[in-house]
């Protein structure tokens, strides 16, 4: 049986291996589409309100991941461009998410994929997605095409989710639904729809009208009633303002 390689060698190896993906990394690879921007700041800001509420679900943006491969020294590598992890203490990844030194694996990578930018071999990540790392949820967007289909691993193969009445897809362990809205992918925990912060500020804007048009009606109120008050202390009839 072969000697185990001991955590601190093993992290030294895996911090030499990214520092060397970095160096390797083309310019078209700090390029992407506006559609893959937008859309990784509407999972991140969706999934942090879930975050607020089950912080052991934990987001990462475009992190490598590093992983074993048999009989080889050099690791697997994949960036995905989101990845949640479940886990109920802070993860710290620096520069990379090295499988064997964190507590538990990636649960659900997120691929937005631009014809427009091909910095990225996405059959092959998914190949590394269903194979190597065996990632229970993966999510694949096209949004030009307005595309999405999330898989879920069986053991050996991915299988696409049968969306629901809605059009939604559900990883039931994180209580989300994912599905297409207005061109995008958009997020629902435990039914409700998660608003975006444009969404947030409108209704603040709203809830502040209101707010603010219930103290005008309540400090009309008030005078009213203390009108009132003042005639009657004065012995005048409300209604004719006679004795």
């Amino acid at each position: 049986m072969p000697t185990q390689t001991p955590k601190i060698l093993l992290g030294v190896r895996y911090y030499e291996a990214a520092q060397e993906y970095l160096r390797s990394l083309p310019l078209e690879h700090f390029m992407e589409s506006t559609t893959q921007s937008t859309q990784r700041k509407i999972t991140v800001e969706s999934l942090d309100l879930v975050t607020a509420r089950r912080p052991e679900i934990q987001v990462f943006s475009e992190l490598l991941v590093q992983y074993p491969i048999p009989r080889q020294k050099r690791p697997g590598q994949v960036v995905p461009d989101n990845m949640v992890v479940v886990h109920d203490e802070p993860i710290k990844a620096l520069g990379s998410y090295d499988v064997p030194l964190q507590p538990v694996g990636p649960f659900w990578v997120l691929e937005y994929v631009s014809r427009g930018n091909r910095r990225k071999d996405y059959d092959d990540n998914m190949h590394k997605y269903e194979h190597d790392l065996k990632v229970p949820y993966c999510l694949l967007f096209t949004p030009e095409d307005e595309e999405m289909t999330l898989y879920r691993h069986k053991g050996r193969r991915y299988a696409a989710v049968a969306p629901d009445a809605k059009g939604r897809c559900a990883i039931k362990e994180l209580d989300l639904e994912v599905g297409l809205l207005d061109n995008w992918v958009r997020f629902w925990y435990q039914g409700e729809l998660l608003p975006l912060p444009g969404d947030l500020l409108r209704s603040l804007e709203e809830t502040r009208a209101k707010l603010t048009e219930v103290i005008r009606e309540r400090e009309a109120l008030e005078r009213e009633v203390a009108e009132l008050r003042a005639r009657l202390k004065n012995g005048k009839n409300p209604k004719n303002g006679a004795n």
